[in-house]
C-alpha cells in the first residue's frame, strides 16, 4: 500500500513541477506547452497532446512563466499589436535591372517607390497600399524617366519569421519629359522576405515591369520627314530590395 502511494506522490509531484510556458516569437504569435530542452540556438516545446514543435532561439522574443496575469498582459500587447491595421506602414522598395523595348532596344533601368498602407491585415502581415515612385529607364542613349502612381499588395505565403512573398502593382506611370507620353504601368514580383518583428521586414525578390509610353519617331513621308509619337510598350525586370517599417 505504501509502495502505491509512493508512486502516487511521485507523479503529482511529477505533474506539479511540469508546467506550461507561453512562448512568444517574433512574429506576434503565441505557443503554449512545457519547454522540454533549450540552448543558445533553439528551444523545444511540447503541447497538451504531447507533440514537439522545435524554435530557433532567434526567432524566439520572450519566454513567459505560468503566471496567468503576466502571460495575459504580454499577449494582449503582441495582440495588439498585430491587431492595428488602422495605422500606416511605409514600404520603401529600390530595384535595379535590364530593359527593354521588344524587337527593337535593350538597356538597363532603376528604380524607387515608396508605398504607404497597412502592413496587418486581420492576423496576416499583408501589405496593402499606394504610393509613387521613380523610374529611369536607359534604351537606345536616351533616358526615359516616369512618375508610377500605383496601388500595391505585397502577401507573404506564411506566417513565419522567413517566408516567401509574392507582389502586384497597378497604376499609371506619367512620363517626366515632354518628349514622350506615359501609360499603364504593372508589375509583379516573388521572392523571400524576413520579419523581423510585428512591425518590420526585409525582402529581396525578383520582379518584372510592364510601361506604356509614347516616344517620338521620325517617319517620311514622300521623302519628308514628319515628326510624330508612336505607342511603345517598355519591359524591364531585376531584383528589388525591399524594407517594411
Amino acid at each position: 500500500m505504501k509502495k502505491y502511494l509512493y508512486i502516487v506522490l511521485l507523479l503529482l509531484a511529477s505533474a506539479l513541477c511540469a508546467h506550461a510556458e507561453t512562448i512568444l516569437l517574433r512574429t506576434g504569435a503565441r505557443v503554449k506547452g512545457e519547454i522540454v530542452f533549450q540552448n543558445e540556438e533553439v528551444v523545444i516545446v511540447r503541447d497538451a497532446e504531447g507533440k514537439r514543435f522545435q524554435y530557433l532561439r532567434s526567432d524566439v522574443e520572450k519566454v513567459l512563466a505560468d503566471d496567468p496575469a503576466e502571460v495575459a498582459a504580454e499577449v494582449s500587447e503582441k495582440e495588439q499589436e498585430l491587431l492595428t491595421p488602422k495605422k500606416a506602414s511605409i514600404l520603401l522598395e529600390l530595384a535595379g535591372g535590364a530593359a527593354v523595348q521588344p524587337q527593337e532596344y535593350a538597356g538597363g533601368t532603376f528604380s524607387i517607390d515608396l508605398l504607404v498602407g497597412s502592413h496587418h491585415i486581420g492576423n496576416r502581415h499583408l501589405f496593402v497600399g499606394g504610393g509613387l515612385g521613380y523610374h529611369g529607364l536607359f534604351l537606345n542613349g536616351e533616358k526615359l524617366n516616369f512618375l508610377p502612381i500605383q496601388a500595391a499588395i505585397r502577401m507573404p505565403f506564411t506566417e513565419t519569421k522567413h517566408a516567401p512573398v509574392f507582389g502586384l502593382g497597378l497604376g499609371y506611370g506619367i512620363a517626366l519629359s515632354k518628349d514622350f507620353l506615359g501609360g499603364i504601368y504593372a508589375s509583379a514580383d516573388f521572392g523571400y522576405r524576413c520579419q523581423i518583428n510585428p512591425k518590420t521586414a526585409i525582402a529581396v525578390v525578383a520582379y518584372t515591369q510592364f510601361q506604356q509610353a509614347k516616344i517620338p519617331v521620325i517617319q517620311y513621308v514622300d521623302g519628308l520627314p514628319f515628326e510624330g509619337k508612336t505607342g511603345r510598350n517598355l519591359v524591364c525586370a531585376g531584383v528589388k530590395l525591399a524594407f517594411y517599417f
